[in-house]
């Protein structure tokens, strides 16, 4: 298992679409270990493959207080949304240091491929909900600060430059 680079907002990278995963084989098994050994590096509780400058329809999550309960997604869709919403503080290990409110439903269905290829239906709410919901936007080339408005978002882009700059130096 090897730690993945984690791309950082404003990479450009991060907005590309994810395409779907064709086979779940030897190469996707060991990614899904890179990135479940590489989210719990960076104390996330959610990876999508686009954050680790992969492009493929695959998202790891482990919401549990062990971190030992992880939920490989592959090929993910929603199928189902509650009609209730809320605000949820977000944060994501592509923004370090950036936390604000977005609104989510407050539960999702989500049929997906496990690390075995077998097809499951995941009922979420709560923190699972929201995560499943922030990585599959990942997958679509979404970062959750876009959600915010124009301001914020150019105030967190500057910020995130600045980071960055100051990291190389």
């Amino acid at each position: 298992m090897a730690i993945l680079p984690i791309l950082c907002y404003p990479d450009p990278r991060l907005h590309k679409v994810a395409g779907p995963i064709l086979a779940v084989d030897d190469r996707i098994r060991a990614l899904v270990a890179d990135m479940l050994a590489t989210m719990y590096d960076a104390h996330g509780i959610g990876l999508a493959a686009t954050q680790v400058d992969v492009h493929e329809r695959l998202v790891v999550i482990d919401v549990s207080e062990e971190r030992d309960q992880p939920l490989v997604l592959i090929n993910p869709e929603l199928v189902w949304t509650s009609a209730e919403t809320h605000m949820n503080e977000e944060g994501c290990l592509s923004v370090p240091g950036i936390y604000d409110g977005v609104e989510r439903f407050d539960a999702v269905h989500v049929r997906a491929l496990d690390a075995q290829g077998e097809s499951r239906v995941i009922e979420a709410d709560g923190l699972l909900a929201v995560c499943i919901q922030h990585e599959m936007d990942h997958l679509m080339g979404k970062v959750f600060v876009e959600y915010l408005s124009p301001l914020k978002r150019n105030r967190i882009k500057t910020k995130m430059i600045k980071q960055q700059r100051e990291a190389r130096e």
